[in-house]
């Protein structure tokens, strides 16, 4: 009886230290399995594996995005560019950027970009999930979280340089495609989206994420 309450200790012990940073309530993912097309489902597969995978370092996800996108071809890595680049276009709210001041302390310009990505990089179920109801961010992060994944800019000019050998950036790299179809999520591009809010609204807004990092 002893031998076997310790082996289910054990193995619990074990599903507990295994479990990635802010899964929350998402179901774990399948090994990754390479598909034809770049499409949403395809790129979310590529996000989730990486997310599962990366022991919590945003540093180790952006690699294992590198190293399964350089596995496409070239105009399927712009097409990841492009569905990247409107993932982050359609988190630009009113609403992110008061979770983003609730969870950072503060907003920028170059912050609330890389919180987005963040956000992208938690994986499909949170990432949409905190679009419907930001609030409910705060069952899937702990306190002390560093809500910036910057890297994720810069995974489709790696292999994509990667799979042509290019170093140069020129108007065929992925980033460039996807500014020349109007997805400019930087300065000059879309206004944000919602109503805005003044600071003493935040704690009534979102009480749960307001307790948590207050």
């Amino acid at each position: 009886m002893f031998s076997i309450t310790l082996l289910l200790l054990m193995m619990a012990v074990i599903v507990a230290c295994s479990r990635p940073r802010g899964s929350g309530g998402q179901t774990k993912v399948a090994e990754y399995q390479k598909g034809n097309n770049m499409d949403e489902k395809e790129f979310w597969k590529i996000i989730d594996y990486a997310f599962y995978t990366s022991g919590g370092s945003t540093k180790a996800e952006g690699d294992i995005i590198i190293q399964k996108l350089s596995q496409y071809t070239p105009e399927q890595i712009v097409d990841f560019e492009i569905i990247l680049c409107k993932k982050i276009i359609a988190a630009d709210d009113y609403k992110i950027v008061a979770i983003d001041k609730i969870i950072d302390g503060s907003v920028s310009d170059d912050t609330y970009l890389y919180f987005r990505c963040w956000l992208i990089g938690l994986g499909q179920k949170t990432f949409e999930q905190t679009i419907k109801d930001p609030d409910s961010l705060a069952d899937v992060i702990e306190k002390g979280v560093v809500p910036d994944f910057e890297d994720l800019l810069f995974v489709s000019t790696t292999a994509y340089q990667n799979k042509t050998g290019k170093k140069e950036e020129d108007d065929a790299f992925p980033r460039n495609v996807a500014y020349d179809k109007g997805l400019n999520y930087d300065f000059g591009g879309p206004k944000t989206t919602g109503k805005d809010w003044k600071e003493s609204e935040l704690p009534g807004l979102y009480p749960k994420l307001w307790k948590k990092f207050n």
